[in-house]
């Protein structure tokens, strides 16, 4: 009986860790009577630095730059949205009832977030002239975003979500320790 309840802690402890460590990216304020504002868009593949005359620029940090802030988004995209999950099933210990609504509701938001930003930081990744110190942790953490949304697809528990989980956010901090060795964030 008291196993069950330090998982339900630790399972609780890490999804939120989760959640706060992917949103712990920088944000803008915005108000939200403003007409003109809308949703936040998906996040894209990068622009490409151009000198004036339309050119791509030959400056050595300019790939690292432009991947690692591309990464960004996606990490944002991907936190934002996971974050209502990871709370809704927050102190359930290994079992996740995804037949409650809200579950239901999170899980779907969350996959379809995982799934783009995952797309994202594989294209990321593959941005020429990147250095493998940062393209690599990148490409794992696509795949761990994958895996973490297979599982969820597949109705794992908790416990499955929480490693995956884990992997996700080990990654996450490797890609933003390389853009920090390359002079730029992630």
């Amino acid at each position: 009986m008291r196993s069950s309840h330090v998982c339900e802690r630790a399972l609780a402890t890490s999804l939120i860790a989760f959640g706060i460590g992917l949103a712990v990216v920088p944000t803008a304020s915005a108000d939200a009577n403003d007409p003109a504002q809308t949703d936040a868009p998906a996040p894209g593949p990068a622009t490409i630095p151009a000198t004036s005359a339309g050119q791509v620029t030959d400056d050595a940090g300019a790939p690292a730059a432009t991947a690692c802030k591309q990464f960004s988004a996606a990490l944002n995209f991907a936190a934002v949205n996971y974050e209502d999950f990871a709370y809704s099933i927050a102190g359930d210990g290994a079992n996740v009832d995804y037949a409650n609504p809200r579950v239901a509701s999170n899980n779907v938001a969350s996959r379809t977030a995982l799934r783009q930003a995952a797309s994202v930081a594989l294209d990321a990744s593959g941005t020429p002239g990147l250095q493998p110190e940062i393209a690599d942790p990148m490409r794992s953490w696509s795949m761990n975003a994958t895996k973490l949304l297979l599982i969820m697809a597949l109705r794992g528990n908790g416990d499955a979500i929480n490693g995956a989980a884990t992997d996700v956010n080990n990654d996450a901090h490797n890609v933003q320790m390389a853009c920090a060795v390359a002079g730029t964030h992630a």
